[in-house]
Order: structure tokens, then sequence, then C-alpha cells
């Protein structure tokens, strides 16, 4: 009979702890969201363990490097190789990077990755092709090396054996490339400009190392080797049949006047008000820089602001720019017929996604190729995190003969005080041969 009484006496004491328990978690809660995101401790999870993030650290920096882009064949497994990349000499074939001890690098130490890194030679002592891009990855540190073998190492593994290279003789002879080290390869890790800021030399550090911007920016001569005077100058990426334009002329895609939102915009959105990214770029926005930090891409923005202008061709004389009246008129229609309800009538586009035609360097620039394989073939910005919903440019190879093709290309190249080069019937032909049926 005293058990209800004794209940009845505790009630009141339940109800004011519950009371102060609510408070408590509602106090707890307010000063979660008033403290600043960085100082909010992590919801269900403790701090990661140091090999955890080293790890972590790791797949940041292979994801700087691009790894996968070439590692992973189209469809397979990730890291697992054996994608054919073609080279003036013949197909090299990757290799897996997985870490299966028989077929991948399972069986490598540390200082093994590095060396391979830091001096492009294998783990067996056989001299790497520059395919691999050991010039540009010799300036990465020991210590980010080392991280990107511990995430390699994470991954798992794939049986999958190494298809051999098919050179044409005498490329497959591996002593010849003992000349092209001594002649392209200049070995060391990167040493930061004491007379540059701290963004400076990481925006550098990136694009000079890990982002090997300069393989593809940089015209590459007969022997697969490129000069470093020539340095972000622009050229043809072999067997791509895609123009990577120059970094250093404001006539191309010189980046000294625009604004580093827009080349931030550019390199991790894919879009910027300025212009888009298609092609072998696209690639590279959509496996890599799309993932980087806001503070790695504007260093790296700060770093080619900076490039010096180093313009290696004179501006296109008016005489040179003449275009025959029937191609302006032709080139004019079908601008107004395909072109210009995306594009605007003016060229002035709907940006960031519908590009400006006028005014736009990368539709100017000494080589067309890129402007005639937009037109034939069409493309897709590269669906990023900042810009997952792209939009795209259909084909028109279909659509459009060469001479109705050569004159569009040519109109929007002179038109709205564009300051390009007329495009032949021919140009277009040899672009159009490329695609396959």
């Amino acid at each position: 009979m005293w058990q209800p009484t004794v209940v009845a006496m505790r009630r009141p004491w339940i109800i004011l702890l519950g009371a102060v328990v609510v408070i408590g978690v509602i106090g707890v809660a307010a000063m979660y969201y008033l403290l600043p995101g960085e100082l909010r401790p992590t919801q269900g999870a403790a701090a990661p363990n140091a090999t955890t993030q080293v790890i972590n650290k790791g797949e940041y920096l292979a994801r700087a490097g691009d790894c996968v882009a070439c590692h992973t064949h189209p469809g397979g497994r990730e890291f697992a190789g054996g994608r054919a990349m073609p080279t003036p000499f013949g197909n090299l074939y990757v290799p897996n990077i997985t870490p299966d001890e028989e077929t991948g690098i399972g069986a490598w130490s540390p200082d093994e990755f590095y060396r391979m890194m830091h001096q492009g030679v294998s783990r067996d002592g056989t001299l790497l092709y520059p395919a691999m891009p050991f010039a540009s990855y010799t300036k990465v540190t020991r210590e980010d090396s080392d991280a990107i073998f511990a995430y390699l190492m994470s991954v798992p593994p794939v049986k999958q054996p190494n298809r051999p290279h098919e050179l044409r003789f005498p490329y497959n002879k591996r002593e010849l490339l003992v000349g092209w080290r001594a002649l392209y390869f200049r070995e060391g890790e990167y040493q930061p400009d004491p007379k540059q800021s701290a963004q400076w030399n990481r925006g550098a550090y990136l694009v000079l190392g890990l982002g090997h911007c300069a393989m593809c920016h940089t015209a590459v001569n007969p022997l697969g080797g490129s000069s470093e005077s020539k340095a972000f100058e622009g050229g043809m990426i072999p067997n791509q049949n895609w123009y990577a334009p120059s970094l250093t002329s404001n006539r191309e895609a010189g980046l000294g006047n625009w604004s580093l939102q827009d080349i931030k915009d550019l390199l991790q959105a894919g879009v910027s008000h300025r212009g888009t990214v298609y092609g072998p770029m696209a690639e590279v926005t959509y496996n890599s820089l799309q993932y980087l930090s806001d503070e790695d891409v504007e260093a790296m923005a700060v770093y080619l602001k900076a490039l010096p202008q180093r313009d290696s061709e004179p501006p296109p004389t008016s005489q040179a720019r003449l275009v025959a009246p029937n191609v302006m008129e032709l080139g004019r229609k079908v601008y107004g017929q395909q072109c210009a309800m995306c594009h605007g009538e003016e060229g002035k586009g709907h940006p960031p996604g519908l590009p400006p035609l006028a005014g736009n360097q990368s539709i100017t620039m000494a080589s067309p190729v890129n402007s005639i394989r937009m037109v034939l073939n069409g493309g897709y910005a590269p669906g990023t995190r900042k810009n997952p919903r792209p939009y795209g440019m259909p084909p028109f190879n279909h659509i459009l003969n060469d001479d109705e093709a050569a004159a569009v290309v040519t109109y929007i190249r002179v038109a709205w005080e564009n300051s390009g080069t007329p495009v032949s019937p021919a140009q277009v032909n040899e672009l159009r041969k490329l695609i396959p049926e």
C-alpha cells in the first residue's frame, strides 16, 4: 500500500529532472549551431586516425594528379590499367596500379614508388616512357608521394596482367630513352620561390607538378619532347586532334585579363562567364579539378593568371582576315538558322550555361581546330558538383556540308569584331574524316 505514495512523491522530481535535461539538450544544440563550421565536432564518428588521414590526403592528391583518367580503362576496374594511349610512335598500354602483388604494385615499397614518380624509373629499373608524366611528377614532394602510395595501397586489388606496348621500331627500344631524358628531363622536387606568395607557390606546385598542365599546353616536337622556353605556349595534342591553347597569350587562353573568379569557375565547374571547357580539358575538370578545394583552385588561378605573356605570333592582319562576301553571307545564314537560338544574334550567348562567341578567345585563336570540331561533333561541358546539369551542343556534321560548316566557323571567327581568320572547306573535311561512323 506504500508504493503508490512513494511514486507520487518522486514524480515532481522526475518532471524537474526531465525539464533540466531538455534545456541542456537545447543548449548544446544551440552551441553547436553557433560554432563556426570548422570547429564543430564531427557527428557520429571520432576524428580519423593518422593512417586514415594519410590515405585521405593521398586520395585527394591522386585526384589532383588525375591518375584515374589514364589508369582506368573505360568500363573497367578503377586503377587496373589496360587503357590504350595512342601516340605518334604506336600504342602504349597503361599499367595496373592497384595493390595486387602479382600484376599491380602490391609488392612495391614507398621508396620504389617515389623513385618511379621522381625519376621515371620502374621497380625493376626499367625506364618509363614519358607518356607517364614523370617530368612533371618529379616536382612532387616525398611526403605527398608517400600519401599517394598509401592511398593506392588501400584500393581494392585487381588481378589484371599488364598488356605489352605496341610501339614501332626503333621506338620500342627503351635504351633510346636515355637520350630523350638527357634532352627533356630535369629531375627535382619543386622549390618554392621566396619572392612569391605562399598562394602563388602552392598554385605553381599543383600546375607544374601533379596537374602536369604543361604536357598538353606546350607544343610537342617529333621526338615527343617539349621546350621549357615554350612552356604553356599551346600546341596540338598528339593523336587527339584537339588544340591546347596558349596560356601565355591573351589572344588565346591567356588569363591575364580574366578575373580570378572566372578562372576558378572554368577550372572547377567547367563553365564561367568567359567560356566553357570541352574535349580533353572537360575530362580533366570532371576527373580531377572539380574535387579540389576552393583554396587550391584559387592558388592555381593565381599562378596561371600571373604567367608572363609571350605571344609567339603577331595578330592577323586585316588582309589575312578578308572573307569573300558569298562565304560571309552563307555563314551568317547558317548561324541564324542553327546557332542564334542559343548563342544570340550578336553572339553574346547566355553565360555561363551557353557561352558567348563574341570576344571569345577560344574562337579566334590561330588554330581553328577546336571550333571546327565543336560544330561537327558537338559536345557537353562536364557535369560537376558546381554545375551538375550542364548544357550541351548538338553535332551538325550530319546537317552541314563542308562548305556550310567552313562558312559558319569563318563567320563566328570574324563577326562582332572577332579577330580570327577564315576557315576552308578542306580543313573541315580533314576533321570530318576522323568522326567514327
